[in-house]
């Protein structure tokens, strides 16, 4: 340790608090705990709040003795200083067996616990990735970790503006309850900011519950909800439209080839939204949804679509068609669409000309990404384009996988419309 007249006499000693702590921000636990042994002022430094507002807690199944350590140090540090806490992330990485899952549950128990007690100005609240319906769960820890959790969330209702429970896989009566722990105290939630996407469990027709609308019309300041299409139907819009219209400005929805979305929606709920909610912006995801017909059931006209992102992962199908998609439903959003993501198996059919007239017809777009087949005259036409000021993209991401012409040839190419582009 170094002796206190000693420091004195260096540049160290005449650094102002605030740039201390600044620097202190950068440095993880055990280079904090390392600096904090300087000297006086540096341990006060280490006792400064604006140090401690944010924390990620990560449980990892199968942890070295380093990652041990981080967690047990994490841990503590939250628990000394938990009454500062503002944003707090919770991972779980790997949860191999139901002994590791046990540990979780009794470890979240008392963290919680303890965050129930101190802490009055948490707003932020993460833990992905939980998959509770996964066989290392054992139904009482499952339903203990659940009621605590519940606890928790209803002890900091009145503060929390942004929770994260993206890929719990609960079923529908748990996942409820969960939600209606934001609002048990005043049976109205405030909270600004919610992602349960994958949160209910696999296959369950959420929007015909009379239980899940009754507890989203709870919930009356919603600004960004992050859910998933098996979730949406003509009531939950219009309780959208009715409790959150004034501060709503973005639904991103998942829609996965596993979840249920064969339900009836009509563009004049839709309609009736994006009137009541100016600021709405929505974004969808497609997982294995490639189909024609599908897509035309849920991609209505009457939704403000900014994104849209169309993954067919290992989707095949012979009689499957993308072109459809690109001449029939998405130019239908020329005047709105900004981002664009296709990543596709069309080894069948060439849509160069289709996919380049999307982008020329879409004013607003400014994002695209495509990992389809293509020829490498594709690109040549789009920066083409681009030069020429017909589109305004600023990201092109495109992976080409078929070429018609030599690389060199090709790159040489690339780089001349590059160099005319603006």
């Amino acid at each position: 340790m170094e002796d206190d007249s000693d420091l004195e006499q260096s540049s160290w000693a005449n650094l102002p608090d605030v740039c201390l702590r600044h620097v202190f921000h950068w440095l993880d636990d055990k280079d904090r705990s390392r600096a904090a042994m300087v000297c006086k002022k540096w341990n006060q430094a280490m006792y400064s709040g604006s140090l401690w507002r944010t924390r990620t807690i990560t449980f990892n199944g199968q942890p070295s003795r380093a990652h041990a350590f981080e967690f047990e140090t994490a841990l503590w540090y939250v628990k000394k200083f938990g009454k500062y806490l503002e944003h707090l992330e919770i991972k779980l990485l790997h949860p191999y067996s139901t002994v590791f899952t046990r540990k979780f549950q009794v470890s979240m128990r008392g963290l919680l616990s303890h965050l129930g007690k101190c802490n009055c100005r948490l707003v932020s609240l993460s833990i992905k990735h939980l998959e509770l319906d996964r066989l290392v769960w054992k139904n009482v820890v499952r339903a203990q970790f659940i009621k605590n959790l519940g606890t928790f969330l209803k002890r900091m209702s009145k503060q929390l503006n942004y929770l994260n429970l993206k890929g719990a896989r609960v079923t529908l009566e748990e996942g409820c309850e969960l939600l209606n722990s934001l609002s048990c105290l005043t049976n109205k939630s405030f909270i600004s900011e919610i992602n349960i996407e994958d949160f209910f469990s696999l296959h369950l027709p959420v929007y015909s519950s009379t239980l899940f609308h009754h507890t989203v019309s709870k919930f009356h300041s919603l600004a960004v909800l992050t859910f998933n299409y098996n979730c949406i139907s003509d009531e939950l819009l219009d309780i959208l439209c009715k409790n959150s219209a004034h501060s709503l400005c973005t639904l991103n929805i998942k829609c996965h080839i596993h979840d249920p979305h064969g339900q009836v929606v009509w563009g004049m709920s839709w309609a009736n939204l994006a009137k009541r909610a100016p600021k709405l912006n929505v974004n969808f995801y497609f997982e294995r949804v490639m189909k024609h017909d599908h897509l035309a059931r849920i991609l209505l006209v009457e939704i403000p679509v900014r994104s849209i992102s169309l993954r067919s992962c290992y989707f095949r199908d012979p009689y499957w068609m993308m072109r459809p998609t690109l001449t029939n439903i998405l130019p239908a959003y020329w005047h709105v669409l900004q981002k664009l993501t296709l990543e596709v198996n069309n080894d069948n059919e060439l849509l160069d000309d289709e996919l380049l007239q999307l982008i020329l017809s879409c004013r607003k777009l400014f994002f695209l990404k495509v990992w389809a087949f293509l020829s490498v005259t594709f690109m040549e036409r789009l920066l083409h384009n681009r030069a020429e000021r017909k589109c305004f993209l600023t990201t092109i991401k495109v992976r080409l996988c078929a070429s018609k012409l030599p690389l060199s040839t090709f790159l040489s190419s690339i780089s001349r419309e590059m160099l005319r582009s603006p």
